[in-house]
């Protein structure tokens, strides 16, 4: 769900968006349409795109509403989601339309169920107040260093930095208010949060289960890891004297040294842990605290939020009245709504949905980037078994919501450094890199790159003014099996038909051979996509479609002036067209537009993609196959075409 305060760029297509739209339509090709729903939407809501909209209209670069400008970005986000292909159900919006009331009820359900199953807590906690300006200040109008330990982000706000780490608004280091650039106070104010220490036992079961399946990444269940263990602090090296003159005063703990001389302090309680630390700023004594599961913020007072329901103890507490949900937690839920939503449409009820998230037969994953394991992992999954009841369970019985899969990609980074809008390095957008490359090209480039393993670098071209001349363009890498092996392939069998056999496929079958590889290719594509292993996927498609030209090369010399008679040339057509006809289904979550183009001049129908028939030969869908006659492709026609700027003069 990305901010609705910016268009893409090339993080959000190429970084999951490309791989989400990959498995969405594997999975339509293979269990049918029906069976899947692949939604998203612009995240409306929250204090970036106040302080965004607030920049802009400062500058006098925007003059309308903030839902104006949201709308705005909205609409660009969809626009260029459509020129990459990519298939959503349905693009909603968590503060516009229809969508925008559906995912009010749904907070309102989700918060009062919480509630109700006394999962809820209210604290009392510093916020940011600007005296200058008069206002207490939201999440991204303060501006410091994030205090979480080894944290490499260039930007911490109130309470989370650029990464996403979170922490206590009083610890964020050189604290700074958008609003004025001065220094700001710390007020006290209350909200409600969900306790999510109560679910360790469960959540530690959840990630147990999910090291079980071979398809998550481990990287992403360790990074769950870390927010499990027990609450501690770190104490910098060179206080051992100040640390030894409190240590006996402290909650009851566990103490490590290291050889740097730095301790490690461990508490059985997060109250311990919170007391302690009390203790160690009044002395004076410079420390951080560690990861652990902390009280999750469920609300706040930003006013461009949606509304949260009073509660009962609002009535004692004026702080507690007219609060907004904090926008991490609305958008954890907010897919819920968007799948009502989606259903709606359809003529379908609204508590449709919970066929979707609440039935044992069903799976839900979600495509995630590594800055945001800490909500998607521990955040969601204690709300998602909070909503159960008092008693939640990490494996939710049938008619309860259930736990999704996360499918978490590492950084894509631009050429060796990550790049954010908010950062010094600015990302490419993405509907810039279209002038450069066309769609399938850069769909199949980000599917290889492997950003399941590792954090990888995209390193267009057309963007390093250092390139040497004489090396080629890294993206084209994939971009040219496209646009040269499977085209040429592809042409090759149009252009024989047309010339030899009057537009139509021989009959005749086909060699065992070719079966036998198309076959065991399905099956070994078939496990890679089910990994989520796309780079996998492309290396499995990289042999198989050079394998279709070495194959006609092998079979009809160069040159060769054969005819409708040559039986070697026949059986090379009906072979060949088996491979391309293979290909095309395996390539069609990969390259959409030009294998829909196959498909057309093929002359089949939608049915062609499904899985069901996966192995049938080509004729079983033509309606008469001694009379079906290909579309006639012209002269230098491309299935799979350069863009235009790789195209000499």
């Amino acid at each position: 769900m990305p901010y609705g305060n910016k268009e893409l760029h090339f993080g959000h297509v190429g970084g999951m968006y490309v791989h989400a739209d990959c498995f969405a339509r594997f999975l339509r090709d293979r269990i049918g349409a029906a069976n899947v729903l692949f939604v998203s939407g612009t995240d409306c809501y929250g204090s970036p795109i106040v302080e965004y909209h607030r920049q802009m209209t400062v500058a006098g670069t925007f003059t309308g509403t903030i839902e104006e400008f949201v709308a705005q970005n909205h609409r660009r986000q969809k626009e260029v989601l459509d020129a990459y292909g990519i298939s959503l159900d349905i693009f909603a919006a968590s503060g516009l339309g229809r969508s925008k009331e559906v995912h009010a009820e749904f907070c309102a359900r989700f918060f009062k169920r919480l509630y109700e199953h006394g999962h809820l807590v209210k604290l009392s906690t510093l916020q940011f107040y600007d005296p200058k300006a008069g206002v207490f200040l939201n999440g991204r109008q303060v501006t410091g260093q994030c205090p979480i330990p080894g944290c490499k982000s260039e930007t911490g706000y109130a309470d989370e930095c650029a990464l996403g780490h979170p922490y206590e608004p009083r610890e964020l280091i050189n604290p700074k208010s958008a609003l004025t650039g001065e220094k700001p106070e710390m007020r006290m104010v209350s909200n409600w949060y969900i306790d999510l220490e109560k679910f360790r036992e469960e959540l530690t079961k959840w990630v147990k289960s999910r090291y079980e399946r071979p398809e998550c990444r481990p990287f992403a269940l360790k990074a769950i890891e870390e927010f499990l263990e027990p609450p501690a602090i770190y104490v910098k090296p060179g206080q051992n004297e100040a640390l030894a003159a409190i240590q006996g005063n402290l909650p009851p703990h566990t103490r490590t040294d290291d050889k740097t001389g730095a301790v490690k302090l461990v508490f059985s309680k997060l109250s311990d842990r919170e007391a302690a630390a009390a203790q160690l700023n009044q002395a004076g004594i410079r420390s951080r605290n560690g990861k652990t599961l902390v009280p999750f913020r469920l609300t706040g007072n930003v006013a461009w939020g949606v509304p949260v329901p009073d509660l009962p103890e609002a009535a004692e507490d004026p702080s507690l009245r007219g609060l907004t949900f904090w926008v991490w937690p609305e958008s954890l839920w907010a897919p819920l709504a968007f799948t009502a939503t989606c259903l709606e449409q359809r003529g379908q009820p609204l508590e449709a949905w919970r066929d979707w998230w609440c039935s044992k037969e069903t799976r839900v994953w979600q495509f995630i980037g590594e800055d945001n394991v800490y909500f998607y992992g521990p955040a969601e999954m204690c709300m998602f078994m909070g909503d159960q009841g008092r008693s939640p369970t990490a494996s939710p019985p049938d008619g309860q919501l259930q736990l999704p899969d996360l499918v978490v990609n590492n950084h894509i980074l631009f050429f060796d450094k990550k790049a954010s809008s908010s950062g010094a390095i600015k990302p490419p957008m993405a509907h810039d890199l279209l002038n450069h490359y066309t769609a399938d090209q850069l769909r199949a480039h980000f599917l290889a790159l492997g950003l399941g393993l590792r954090s990888v670098p995209f390193k267009p071209r057309p963007y390093n003014p250092a390139a040497d001349p004489r090396e080629g363009d890294p993206v084209l890498k994939e971009g040219n099996l496209v646009s040269n092996v499977f085209n040429r392939a592809v042409r090759t069998c149009f252009y024989t038909a047309q010339k030899y056999f009057g537009g139509k496929l021989p009959p005749g079958d086909i060699s065992p051979e070719v079966v036998a590889e198309a076959r065991q290719t399905v099956l070994d594509y078939e496990q890679a996509m089910a990994r989520h292993e796309f780079h996998q996927v492309m290396a499995i498609m990289d042999t198989y479609l050079r394998n279709i030209n070495k194959f006609w090369t092998a079979r009809v010399k160069p040159g060769a002036d054969g005819s409708a008679d040559d039986p070697v040339l026949r059986q090379a057509l009906i072979d060949a067209f088996h491979m391309v006809r293979t290909a095309t289904v395996l390539m069609h979550p990969i390259t959409p537009f030009g294998t829909e183009m196959i498909r057309e001049y093929l002359g089949v129908g939608p049915e062609f993609w499904s899985w069901d028939r996966i192995f049938d030969p080509l004729p079983s869908f033509f309606a008469d196959p001694a009379t079906h006659t290909f579309k006639f492709l012209e002269p230098r026609v491309d299935f799979f075409p350069k863009h235009p700027s790789q195209v000499g003069p």
